[in-house]
């Protein structure tokens, strides 16, 4: 079975996937944006989640809508992302940390009645005003 390994900035917390979502999606809501430090965040379920270092620095942040978002608590590296209510088997990862080449592509781009006025996502994508159903 193929696994694909991942890492923060700093290196301290790594880990290793089987397998990913068919549906990836670029988030430009505020949260993501500011989270990421980017024009949107970029985040996948995925399969068979395994912790091969540095577990005990994530920290989670939770907003106001009851999302967590976890990251390094060394580097402040963004890792991943909980919807409210979600259990940690659930996290979705941020794609941007994954040091091996992944299978996947943005499928959609969300929320983008928020997006940053300095970017225009690309026309040849579906473009959500909020979630993936509106």
């Amino acid at each position: 079975m193929k696994c694909y390994k991942g890492s923060c900035l700093c290196g301290q917390v790594s880990f290793e996937v089987t397998g990913f979502s068919d549906q990836v999606a670029a988030c430009h809501c505020t949260m993501c944006r500011k989270f990421h430090g980017a024009a949107f965040g970029t985040l996948v379920e995925v399969e068979g989640l395994r912790w091969l270092s540095g577990k005990a620095l994530l920290s989670d942040f939770t907003g106001d809508n009851g999302t967590v978002r976890k990251f390094c608590s060394n580097c402040g590296s963004s890792l991943g992302f909980l919807a409210r209510g979600a259990d940690d088997d659930q996290l979705e990862l941020a794609i941007s940390c994954f040091d091996d080449d992944i299978p996947v592509k943005i499928d959609v781009h969300i929320y983008t009645d928020y997006k940053a006025n300095w970017f225009d996502p690309p026309e040849n994508y579906p473009l959500h005003k909020e979630g993936r159903g509106s």
